[in-house]
Parts: C-alpha cells; structure tokens; sequence
C-alpha cells in the first residue's frame, strides 16, 4: 500500500522535484526553548520530555557526525543519496543570528545537504533569521520553516503550558510569507478537552492563512511530563487509534492538493511511551490512514 496514492506527502514531492529520493535528517543542535528557560516559562509544553535525555541529548554529537550518522542509516534503507537538514530539537531559531549562521552553514556545507528545514516556536521569528534563511533560498537551496501551532485554540494552547496565542502564530505566518519561504505547520490531535471539531476548525484556520505544508501527530504520553501525571490521574484519556485515523482522513479530506503533507503520524520509543503504545508503530499507523482512505474511496482535496 502506497499512502501517497491519497495524499500529496512530502516524499513524493521531493521525488517529483529532484528526480531522486530526498530525505530529511534530524539534528539536535543543542538548542533550548524561551518556553523552558525561563523567558516564557519552566518545563515546556504539557507533552514535553523534561527529564529523561541521554547524555548526547543534552550535548549532541556536531552537525556533521549527525548527518553522516543518519545518512549512512538512510542510505543503506532508502538508497538516498541527497538530504535536508532538519533542525528538530526544541527552538532553532532561538539564539542569536551568528551562531545561527555557523550552524546552518555547518550542515549546508556538505554537498549531499540541498537544504534546511528548520523547526521553531510562532514567537521566536524574527527579520533577522528570516533574512538568513532567504539568502539560502536565494542561492538554490530548498528551504522550510516549521512552526509548531498544535491547535488554533487559545484554551488549549494555555492549557498545554504552550506559552504563545493564536495571533502570535498568524503574526508568524504574515512575516514569513513576506519573505517567500514556504512554511510547514505541526497540529497534534488528541489534545485536552479537544475533539473532531477542534481538530478540523485549527485545520482549516491554518489553511487560510495558506501555508504550504502541514505534518500531524497524534498526541502521545510520555514519562516525566505533566500530561504523564494528569494521564496517571484520569484527567486525560489517551486518543483511540481508530479515533486518529479517521480524524486523520477527515483532515487530509479537507486539505487542498497544494499543500504538501510532511507527516501523518509521530512515533515515540518505547522506553519512554506510556500511552497509547500504538504510536511506537508508525507503519501500522500509516497503513491505517491508507486504507481508511482507500475504503472511502476518498483521497486529499476531495471534501473543500
């Protein structure tokens, strides 16, 4: 089964564009975040790993022994041999802009690297990094913004501890579109006191503010976390997997064709997942999404 039948997936859209596999490589920059640190707050999101970091988490190996790490790995089960460097870890754009510049250009340095995706916070943009990052578009280099929103929902994102609003995110979204850098946005199902609904208005709130990308993830508990606790307590009960994937189709249903979907699905190991433990299975979850998919005999774009 083939997911990209029924949705415009990232992947594909690589393929298309490069004539070749293009993969994403995730570092750890050693990056923190304001919602961490004490600027907007202690802890991180409700969801958020506090505690339970390897040692190379907390000091992560350079750029480049990442990227070689990952490639080989990638290279022996995908025979990629051209990647996107993917700054995933916390806030990475927060920090100032020369050190930001060394670390971009570390990993765009590598003549197999044809980009960057850099994840980062709606209130952690600035003119500054978005002037560096458009001089990389300007040289030939594909690059992405990924902002993490997880819901449109102001009670929500206060009740997750997310530490910024709605109108921080659309104020994100207005700047970076002025610099013409296609943005990729993560929305998380399954959060508190959140339902379908919720799930589809934050969809289409995203959407009209057109952005060019999305990647979902259905919310899962892990150890030393808040929602660890209130999950411990009763106070939040973990999403059915049934539950996700239809949500999941409902969402790629009501997406246009033209945005391209990084991700359907998020995993978590297992030394660290409390709940549910079927998000240790991406492809059980993939599958599931396809064939809900395939069974409606729907695809992405068919309800607009």
């Amino acid at each position: 089964m083939t997911l990209a039948n029924y949705v415009n997936t990232f992947g594909q859209d690589l393929l298309r564009r490069y004539g070749e596999r293009v993969h994403k490589l995730a570092i750890n920059a050693g990056f923190t975040c304001p919602n961490r640190d004490g600027t907007k707050g202690r802890g991180g999101c409700t969801f958020c790993n506090n505690v339970s970091f390897s040692p190379n988490a907390q000091r992560p190996p350079r750029i480049t022994t990442q990227l070689a790490l990952g490639r080989e790995v990638l290279a022996k089960r995908t025979g990629a041999k051209r990647f996107i460097a993917y700054f995933q870890a916390y806030t990475n754009t927060y920090a100032d802009i020369a050190h930001l510049m060394n670390l971009y250009e570390e990993a765009l340095a590598l003549p197999d690297v044809v980009g960057l995706s850099v994840g980062t916070r709606p209130d952690c943009i600035s003119g500054d990094v978005l002037e560096l990052l458009s001089s990389y578009q300007q040289q030939g280099y594909e690059v992405w913004i990924e902002l993490g929103l997880q819901s449109s929902f102001d009670t929500t994102l206060a009740a997750i501890h997310r530490g910024h609003s709605f109108a921080d995110y659309q104020r994100a979204v207005h700047i970076i579109q002025s610099y013409n850098i296609p943005i990729c946005t993560h929305l998380i199902v399954g959060l508190p006191n959140e339902s379908r609904d919720h799930a589809l208005e934050s969809l289409q709130r995203v959407i009209e503010l057109g952005v060019q990308g999305l990647k979902l993830h259905p919310l899962h508990v892990v150890k030393h976390t808040i929602l660890a606790k209130q999950w411990r307590t009763g106070l939040y009960q973990a999403l059915d997997f049934n539950d996700y994937l239809n949500i999941a189709a409902d969402m790629i249903e009501r997406t246009p064709l033209s945005v391209v979907y990084h991700r359907v699905t998020a995993t978590a190991a297992m030394d660290v997942l409390l709940t549910p433990l079927w998000c240790h299975k991406k492809w059980l979850v993939l599958n599931g999404v396809e064939q809900v998919l395939r069974d409606r005999g729907t695809q992405q774009g068919a309800i607009l």
